[in-house]
């Protein structure tokens, strides 16, 4: 494939009457981490959403691997390896974490489904160490771990994860980004929405800048950061 994984062309989405991106249009080089960065209500979690098919689209295309997805509902998205790791808890609170494990790959036919979530419960020792305990009693920390893992068990070519380190502690904070820095550098394609911006950047190859639901920066993350406006609005910089 020569052209981007993911490209998207003056899309403007948003939900029932309201539009929340405006002609919006970058494109998604495959194999690498982009940050997606921004003021609240900027519409990053409208674009994941809208990636993964779960917003009303009045204009523009989304084109996969150079095939027009933009009717494509939720379901062939993700046959096609578009997964999407929402903002806050989805799992299953009353099962096990590997039954949670299990419920994730309900879509998979094939024989390999038992070596890859022993490959995930080796990859993620924390999940292996907790696999028979309720999901609902993990730690904020180690369910968001919980809910990567079920993504990576759909064998994603594109993971898109919308505010990962919400509300977690700095020790599990780390651990998370460093979980998304192992998985960008295995192979997948990473999409990923976070307030944290200076940690966002630390571990991205990428970075989009929104604002009003338009792109206002695009580029390599270190030149992103290193960006005078970037850094006085996202990164704290007050020099």
């Amino acid at each position: 494939m020569s052209g981007p994984l993911l490209r998207v062309e003056t899309l403007t989405a948003g939900y029932q009457e309201i539009s929340v991106l405006e002609e919006l249009s970058f494109d998604l080089p495959a194999g690498l981490i982009t940050a997606v960065i921004g003021p609240n209500g900027a519409g990053k979690s409208t674009l994941l959403r809208t990636i993964y098919g779960l917003t009303r689209v009045y204009g523009g295309r989304l084109l996969y691997d150079e095939e027009d997805i933009t009717r494509l509902p939720p379901v062939g998205r993700l046959a096609r390896g578009i997964v999407l790791v929402a903002q806050g808890r989805n799992n299953f609170p009353a099962m096990t974490v590997t039954e949670n494990l299990l419920m994730a790959t309900y879509t998979r036919r094939d024989p390999e489904v038992r070596a890859d979530l022993d490959a995930v419960l080796d990859r993620f020792p924390l999940l292996k160490k907790h696999r028979r305990q309720m999901a609902g009693n993990l730690s904020g920390g180690e369910q968001q771990i919980l809910e990567m893992a079920m993504g990576l068990l759909l064998r994603p070519r594109l993971l898109l994860v919308d505010e990962p380190s919400l509300g977690l502690a700095p020790l599990m904070m780390d651990y998370i980004f460093e979980a998304i820095r192992q998985i960008g550098r295995a192979g997948t394609t990473v999409l990923m929405v976070e307030q944290n911006a200076a940690k966002a950047l630390a571990i991205s190859d990428r970075a989009l800048v929104l604002d009003l639901g338009r792109r206002r920066l695009e580029g390599p993350a270190a030149e992103i950061a290193a960006d005078p406006q970037v850094r006085r609005l996202y990164l704290g910089d007050v020099s």
